[in-house]
């Protein structure tokens, strides 16, 4: 099982989080079995599940680029 970033688990809300962690222990059974198979589809609900997370954390850069640029728009406008 492919585990996410400490970033995007970080912006996980407590319910995402704790089926996160949930999912992630079923799939290392599975992997534990040699199940495979089933262990793939259980890290596709993973992925699934964590891309709120990855879109709230582009946001987050976003919002910073943002701030960057103003911030080097107003250093322009002194100089």
């Amino acid at each position: 099982m492919r585990h996410c970033s400490v970033q995007v688990r970080g912006l996980l809300t407590r319910d995402e989080l704790d089926r996160y962690n949930a999912l992630m222990e079923v799939g290392s059974f599975l992997e534990s079995q040699n199940r495979y198979d089933l262990a793939y589809t259980v890290q596709k609900e993973v992925d699934l599940l964590i891309q709120p997370a990855i879109e709230r954390l582009k946001e987050k850069g976003r919002e910073r680029d943002r701030a960057t640029q103003e911030y080097l728009d107003e250093k322009k406008k002194e100089g």
